[in-house]
C-alpha cells in the first residue's frame, strides 16, 4: 500500500538524554546508516528489552497475551508500519490478516514494536518519516550496538529502587526484591533488610 517503506531494525534500549524517566528505543535502517529514536516510557521499555534479552516472566506480560490470542483466532501480525511523525509523536499502524480478512489498526509505536518482536513481523517506516527523524551515525560508532546501561542496585535512586522492587514483586522475584530491599534500607541508613518483603 505505502511504496516507499524503508525497513527498520531494532538496536536496543537506552536511557533517553531528553527526558528523565523515559528510555531511548532506537531502530536502525536495515540497508543504510540511518537511525531513528523513539521515547517510550518505563514498561514499554521492559516489554521490549525482556523480548531482546529473551528473558520469559513467570506469567506473560500484555504483549505476551495479545500474541497468544493471536495465535488462538488465527490471526497474524503481518507488518508494522511507523508512518507519520507529528509534534514529537510517532505514529504506527499494524497490518493483520486471517484467512478470511486483512485488517489495519492503530497502534502505539512501542506497543507495535513490543508485538514484532515477539511475532518476527517486520518493521517498516516511511521515507518521509526517516528524513524528519533519522539520524547518521559517526564513523567511529559504526557497528555499536545501543544496549540498556548495567546499573548496579547501589547506583539507582531509592525511588528507582521502590519501583524496580514492586515491579520485581509483581513478576514474583522474590530474591531480586529482598536484595532492592535491602540495598534501600542501606541507603536510608535503616538496618539491614531481611529476606521479608514488604506487603
Amino acid at each position: 500500500m505505502t511504496e516507499n517503506k524503508i525497513e527498520m531494525d531494532v538496536m536496543g534500549i537506552t536511557y533517553s538524554q531528553i527526558q528523565q524517566g523515559a528510555y531511548a528505543l532506537l531502530l536502525k535502517q536495515h540497508d543504510g546508516d540511518l537511525r531513528v529514536p523513539i521515547v517510550v516510557g518505563a514498561p514499554e521499555a521492559q516489554a521490549i528489552a525482556m523480548r531482546l534479552e529473551h528473558v520469559i516472566p513467570p506469567r506473560p506480560l500484555s504483549h505476551d497475551l495479545m500474541v497468544s490470542m493471536f495465535h488462538a483466532f488465527g490471526i497474524s501480525l503481518d507488518e508494522v508500519l511507523i508512518y507519520k511523525f507529528s509534534e514529537g509523536v510517532f505514529m504506527s499502524r499494524l497490518k493483520l490478516s486471517t484467512k478470511e480478512h486483512d485488517l489495519e489498526l492503530e497502534s502505539r509505536t512501542s506497543d507495535a514494536i513490543a508485538l514484532a518482536l515477539r511475532t518476527n513481523a517486520p518493521i517498516y517506516t516511511t521515507q518521509e518519516v526517516l528524513d524528519k527523524t533519522g539520524f547518521l551515525i559517526k564513523d567511529g560508532e559504526k557497528g555499536k550496538v545501543a544496549v540498556k546501561p548495567k546499573r548496579t542496585l547501589a547506583d539507582l535512586s531509592v525511588d528507582e529502587l521502590r519501583q524496580k522492587l514492586s515491579r520485581a514483586v509483581e513478576l514474583e522475584k522474590y530474591e531480586l526484591a529482598a536484595s532492592i530491599q535491602k540495598t534501600i534500607n542501606e541507603k536510608l541508613g535503616n538496618e539491614p533488610a531481611s529476606q521479608e518483603l514488604p506487603e
